[in-house]
């Protein structure tokens, strides 16, 4: 298996769980567009980059400004369901307010 073919198994969510039952069409051909599997990675690699301290969210949200917001925090609950980051604790963000310090998981 190729070094592509394996991150594909790791990364990336169906288009099925991108969008509920009840949300209009124009958002199920919108989930069915979406290259998940590469902003997992660009996301992943991020968090990675910052080492055993991890980062919050307003640290790599600061990283792809040219990114809607959404598009990269909404990669957060996919890895953490895949368990290929852990939240460690949490930070003061920007806001004032805590966000949760994440940090990655080595792939092994």
């Amino acid at each position: 298996m190729s070094l592509k073919d394996t991150f594909n198994s790791i990364f990336g969510t169906p288009a099925h769980k991108l969008v509920r039952t009840e949300d209009p069409q124009t958002s199920h051909i919108a989930a069915n567009q979406i290259d998940s599997a590469t902003r997992e990675i660009m996301v992943y690699e991020a968090i990675a980059s910052f080492g055993d301290d991890g980062c919050i969210s307003d640290d790599i949200v600061a990283l792809f400004p040219f990114f809607p917001y959404s598009s990269i925090t909404a990669r957060y609950s996919a890895l953490k369901r895949k368990r290929l980051i852990e939240v460690i604790g949490s930070r003061v963000g920007r806001s004032g307010k805590p966000q949760g310090v994440m940090r990655a998981i080595p792939l092994a």
